[in-house]
């Protein structure tokens, strides 16, 4: 039997700007089990950035509650901060929480320091972590000198110092080159096969979230508009495209089609049927041979699944590629999170 490692309820948050009131998050509600992969998506403006500063402690809800790692998030924030790990954003070249200045051994060493971790344990610690996150040779490094994917991974190891059961990633590869994102992704699935470790990740790659992720949330106007694998939610929201060209009268195809259970929608297109249907390896022969019992001579088919921003385009009306981070607060708050611009 699955174990929530997160259970939210209701959370609201209400910021104060320019003398009006923002329902920035309107009553979320949301369901993490342990050693899952999440993703959590959402434009600019729609609640993500101040949902995760509410399970992060960062900002105190308005209304709602939740267990975060086996501590309530209102009762016990200092609880919290303890069982979580968190990887802020990197924005431009400011990587965290992290000091250029400092070598990659000194900054391993005072995050423990700070969870009261003792000098041996510390060191065993450093060691897991930076072989599992391929820093292996860069302990006496300055940060300043390290790549972008190995400062990200450095990050991650920052997080998870203190063995946390549960960590929060932030737009984890934002600014990264393809290959170090799809390294990265590698070593954050590592930590859930190897450690099993519970990961919330927010990210503006539609093709992360498909890649990473076990579940989806989209989040649109301060509440939660779906959930699911990203395979459910591409058939429950988008379904199957099938394109047709035909010989001969499209429109006397088209209308056989349509009275078919298994196709949503049908649309004629530069001469061609545009079919959504449930299922479509599935729903395919039987409309083929529908077609060739009527007499319907075939020019052309493709079957075509649908993506992550095909179901983003659907929910929320725009792509996800447009709302990529510039470095402000992808809802609308200011970067310290008190609402007011």
């Amino acid at each position: 039997m699955a174990v929530a490692i997160i259970e939210a309820r209701g959370l609201a948050r209400t910021f104060t700007s320019r003398k009006r009131k923002v329902e920035a998050v309107r009553g979320v509600d949301l369901t993490v089990d342990e050693s899952e992969i999440v993703g959590f998506l959402g434009p600019n403006g729609a609640g993500k950035t101040t949902t995760l500063r509410m399970l992060t402690t960062l900002l105190r809800p308005t209304a709602g509650h939740a267990i975060v790692a086996g501590a309530d998030l209102l009762k016990d924030p200092l609880g919290v901060r303890r069982r979580i790990g968190y990887v802020p954003q990197a924005i431009g070249q400011t990587m965290g929480g992290t000091d250029p200045a400092c070598r990659v051994g000194e900054e391993l060493a005072d995050q423990a320091a700070l969870y009261h971790i003792d000098p041996a344990e510390t060191a065993a610690r450093s060691r897991q972590l930076i072989s599992q996150l391929d820093l292996a040779g860069l302990e006496t490094r300055l940060v300043k000198t390290l790549s972008g994917g190995q400062r990200r991974r450095l990050e991650i190891a920052l997080g998870l110092v203190h063995q946390p059961p549960l960590v929060f990633l932030d737009e984890p590869t934002t600014g990264l080159d393809p290959q170090s994102r799809s390294n990265l992704w590698e070593h954050i699935e590592r930590l859930r096969n190897d450690l099993g470790t519970t990961i919330f990740l927010t990210t503006h790659y539609l093709e992360e979230a498909d890649t990473l992720c076990d579940r989806v949330f989209v989040i649109d106007h301060g509440v939660i508009v779906a959930d699911g694998t990203p395979d459910e939610l591409k058939r429950r929201i988008s379904g199957d495209l099938v394109m047709l060209r035909v010989d001969g009268n499209t429109e006397n195809a088209r209308k056989l089609l349509a009275e078919q259970q298994v196709v949503r929608e049908i649309s004629t297109a530069d001469g061609a049927l545009k079919l959504t249907v449930e299922h479509g390896e599935e729903a395919l022969p039987a409309l083929l041979r529908l077609l060739d019992a009527a007499g319907v001579t075939l020019q052309s088919i493709n079957l075509a699944r649908p993506t992550l921003d095909d179901v983003f385009l659907t929910l929320t009306g725009r792509s996800l590629r447009d709302d990529s981070p510039n470095g402000g607060s992808p809802d609308g708050s200011s970067p310290d999170g008190t609402g007011k611009e």
